[in-house]
């Protein structure tokens, strides 16, 4: 855009400022109209692409056997020994009751767990514990000394010394309504309250996935309820006590309350649903909105003070950052869209939303911005913008007269932070993404400390046949492989159908622990079988294990204190065994939510690199085109990609591990970086090109224009970023201090670095 151009457009803006204003009128009311249409999806598998290659193979596991959509009650008395008749009467009641939980399909728990034993040559299959309060001493005995060293309770519904046990619940609902979840979770609470009370000497604690699924939503909605509203706080205290203006504070808050909305009425309007990470896009809109209409509103007050009338200054602004604006909004438009290449779709909504609302932020600031500025009143003054220009001042006089030091500092500086990034990992857990301070997450670390573990891996091993469950060969094998993982650090529990194969081996050989093994016979093991299906009540058979032709079992493995590198470290070690010393039909790879996460932060991290260099290619192209100089636009790369290496690498030397909500920072904050460096070097370019100023003087020039915007929007920025640092979800406030700390020091940057950068660039002082 030449500069005849823009004075041209933004004379025509001024002279057609009620179509303009119409127009933006009408985007705007359009845009509100779709925010009806929002919706929040609590689920948190939608993190989960339909082209992840492990969400596909959890699918076809749970369509083989049972999905795991659960609800887990923890009871742990206060005497510390669950084998009492006070508390086994509590654990039977909930295990009665846990029926009544909307859309329960199964309950699990060491009173209804179907204990096997002979008597004379019939096989008798009851519960392990009937009518508590009636049970003798000696029962309460035999009931500990069988649930104490049974594999299929251990460390799942009871702890090894006794003192915690559990209930568990799978809830089949339909998932035809958002609000199943949370009524199944409401119900759950209830039920926990009332046995609160009929049994006040017990502790009770609500996990499993539906819980979780339901504080994610609760989470989103709260973060939305509290975060929104102190972000508007936070920005009109910014702008205020920066621009020390009433009518700049007024018209800012206007821009992005109008940008905001628009986003998410467009959101609206697109079908898209709100999730726990895309519940950020509205404080990050507004946070970006305030660059756009600090620049012109900033550019209106300088040019007031130097004795314009008021229509001439608006023009004049629009004039001179009508270019950069445009090519900050668009550069930022291209990080956030660059994000629609993460491997988890909300993410890809996060950027969407956030993109529409700052290219509406845009328009708002070209069309709606100046008629606004021309109809209120503006008083200008000596102080206007604070002590900032005498700040920039010197800050200009102490680049340019110690930029060597300044340079090479700079540089040693991006050197020594980058290399942090070696000792980053790779690492997430899907429980640490809610904050302590919230009772499910409580809930899930005493979990964690007392019973079983949060993580688990799940293998549907092939027979290769209808029936093949039973023989022998394939029975031996699924026995050693679960043998293999009981002895790996930090696996508290192998499920798998072996275990009920050995316990009816020994019951029909007269309770002989000598015959506690595997049949021998695929005869006797299919009868085994069959007779002991028979003999199961509604709702606890054998589907979640095997499925229906009987040519594939389920194996699940459950792990505690994990890391995701672990997870999949011992999932490729699982499979080499496979390889090793199970048949063909039997190689798999694990599945489950836990292994989905674990590949998930790390598939989605080279993904976004990837969108990362395609942006910087792309913005980069903008800027050399843009600025009418490959010089400048290769220039502009360093200030621009740096701040990100940096930040992960003070980040690497601080924490140590990095997770999926940041494996979208680099794309994310690509577009907001850029702004600045645009702006100064526009400013730096008019300095050179309209005022023949040498490299000196364009720096100060470009310091004392564009200096104070840069602050104000730059700390506009970083609290509107450690805003979301407030936020229950772990994924958000990591994302928004990481990001916060990139733009800090991509400020940082812009003021040392790419001053002296500029300087050392030019070749004696010859004219842009």
């Amino acid at each position: 855009m030449s500069e005849i151009s823009d004075s041209d457009f933004c004379t025509w803006s001024i002279n057609h400022r009620g179509r303009l204003i119409l127009f933006s009128l009408l985007l705007l009311i359009f845009a509100i109209s779709g925010i009806p249409f929002l919706t929040m999806n609590n689920d948190t598998r939608v993190f989960f692409s339909e082209e992840n290659p492990q969400f596909k193979a959890l699918e076809a596991l749970e369509n083989t056997y049972t999905k795991d959509q659960s609800i887990f009650f923890v009871i742990a008395p206060k005497n510390d020994d669950v084998f009492t008749r006070e508390t086994l009467s509590a654990i039977e009641e909930l295990t009665e009751r846990a029926w009544t939980i909307p859309y329960s399909s199964r309950v699990d728990s060491i009173t209804n767990f179907q204990h096997a034993y002979s008597m004379e040559d019939d096989l008798i299959v009851e519960n392990l514990v009937e009518n508590a309060q009636q049970l003798s001493d000696e029962d309460l005995v035999r009931i500990r000394n069988i649930a104490l060293i049974e594999p299929m309770l251990l460390n799942r519904l009871i702890s090894p010394s006794g003192h915690v046990s559990g209930v568990f619940v799978n809830s089949l609902y339909p998932g035809e309504s958002l609000e199943e979840v949370p009524k199944i979770s409401a119900y759950s609470y209830k039920l926990a309250d009332e046995l609160r009370v009929k049994y006040p000497h017990l502790d009770f604690y609500l996990f499993g996935s539906i819980i979780m699924d339901n504080a994610f939503g609760e989470i989103g909605l709260d973060d939305m309820m509290n975060l929104i509203p102190f972000m508007y706080l936070m920005l009109i205290l910014i702008i205020g006590l920066c621009l020390r203006s009433l009518t700049a504070t007024i018209s800012t808050f206007l821009i992005i309350l109008m940008s905001m909305l628009t986003g998410m009425g467009l959101a609206g309007w697109l079908g898209i649903s709100l999730t726990p990470a895309s519940i950020a896009a509205p404080t990050i809109i507004m946070t970006l909105a305030v660059a756009d209409s600090v620049h012109i509103q900033a550019g209106v007050f300088r040019y007031m003070k130097e004795g314009r009338a008021k229509h001439d200054a608006i023009v004049e602004s629009l004039r001179v950052n009508l270019q950069p604006v445009l090519l900050t909004s668009i550069t930022t438009a291209i990080g956030f869209l660059s994000m629609n290449f993460s491997d988890a779709p909300p993410f890809r909504d996060l950027g969407n939303i956030v993109a529409m609302g700052v290219m509406a932020a845009f328009i708002y600031s070209i069309f709606f911005l100046p008629w606004l500025l021309s109809v209120i009143p503006i008083r200008t003054k000596a102080h206007q913008e604070g002590k900032l220009p005498s700040c920039c001042n010197w800050l200009a006089c102490f680049v340019i007269r110690r930029r060597n030091p300044v340079f090479w500092s700079s540089l040693i500086a991006i050197t020594l932070l980058s290399a942090g990034t070696t000792r980053i990992e790779l690492n997430d857990s899907f429980l640490y993404y809610l904050g302590e301070r919230y009772e499910v997450r409580q809930a899930g670390d005493f979990y964690q400390q007392n019973l079983g573990g949060a993580d688990v891996i799940e293998y549907s091993l092939q027979a290769g046949e209808s029936g093949g469950i039973n023989s022998p060969e394939y029975l031996a094998t699924v026995e050693a492989f679960a043998n293999w993982f009981r002895q790996q650090p930090k696996v508290v529990q192998v499920g798998t159908i072996t275990d009920t194969m050995k316990r009816l081996n020994k019951n029909m050989h007269a309770d002989d622990e000598s015959f506690y093994r595997v049949p021998e016979s695929r005869q006797l093991a299919a009868q085994y079988l069959l007779l002991y299906e028979l003999s199961l009540p509604f709702g606890l058979d054998l589907n979640n294990q095997i499925n229906v032709d009987k040519s594939a079992t389920r194996l699940s493995v459950i792990i505690r204190d994990t890391s995701t590198r672990e997870i999949r470290e011992l999932d490729e070690q699982a499979r080499q065994w496979l390889k090793l010393h199970a048949p063909p039909t039997m190689l798999t790879y694990g599945t489950g939510l836990s292994v989905i996460w674990a590949h998930l932060s790390e598939r989605n991290i080279n993904n976004m690199l990837g969108a990362s260099l395609g942006a910087l290619i792309l913005i980069s192209l903008i800027l050399v085109f843009a600025l009418k100089s490959l010089r400048l636009g290769l220039i502009s790369l360093i200030p621009n990609l740096a701040p990100a290496f940096m930040a992960f690498g003070l980040w690497g030397m601080m924490f140590g591990q990095v997770g999926l909500g940041l494996s979208v920072v680099v794309a994310m904050t690509l577009g907001i970086v850029v702004d600045d460096t645009v702006h100064f070097i526009s400013k730096y370019l008019r300095a050179r090109r309209e005022h023949s100023m040498m490299p000196e003087e364009a720096v100060h020039y470009a310091f004392h224009t564009v200096g104070t915007a840069m602050w104000v929007t730059t700390v506009a920025l970083v609290v509107g970023f450690l805003v979301l640092t407030l936020s229950g979800f772990r994924m958000n406030s990591d994302m928004g201090l990481l990001s916060a700390v990139t733009i800090i020091l991509a400020l940082a940057l812009d003021f040392l670095f790419l001053p002296t950068l500029l300087m050392k660039s030019e070749k004696n002082g010859h004219k842009e």
